[in-house]
């Protein structure tokens, strides 16, 4: 999976070592020539954070290219979707299996997710390294 994934955006600010582009991220069918007419057609405004080490070469309303590669999308999509579901359906499983009532199962597999997500946070720095997004020259 090395495909590049891009988008054009503005820059908003920048502080020290970050700067935050504004990127419209469009649905895939946002481009139909009759996307104007259906419902199916999305688009929202996002700030991407980009650490960089010379933030100064930029300007706030500067166009530039944000990039990330596909592997970088994959473990994001992993850690924010896999996993939660993996451990969901797991638990949902073993806590049936055990106690027979669906309610505990229920409660319980979704109860699984908060230290889950509680690590998540904890490892926020150690992850926003690993889910780096680059301005393209």
């Amino acid at each position: 999976m090395s495909t590049k994934i891009s988008h054009s955006g503005v820059i908003e600010s920048i502080e020290d070592d970050c700067v935050h582009v504004r990127i419209v991220q469009t649905s895939a069918c946002a481009a139909c020539k009759v996307a104007g007419y259906c419902n199916a057609a999305e688009s929202k405004e996002k700030i991407v954070d980009v650490r960089c080490v010379d933030s100064t070469a930029y300007q706030v309303g500067q166009q530039v290219q944000v990039t990330t590669s596909g592997q970088v999308a994959a473990r994001a999509l992993l850690w924010g979707f896999g996993m939660p579901f993996v451990i969901l359906v797991v638990v949902l499983f073993v806590v049936l299996q055990m106690t027979g009532n669906e309610g505990a199962a229920a409660l319980s597999a979704i109860g699984a997710l908060a230290p889950y997500y509680c690590l998540l946070w904890l490892f926020r720095e150690k992850m926003r390294d690993q889910l780096a997004f680059a301005i393209e020259q």
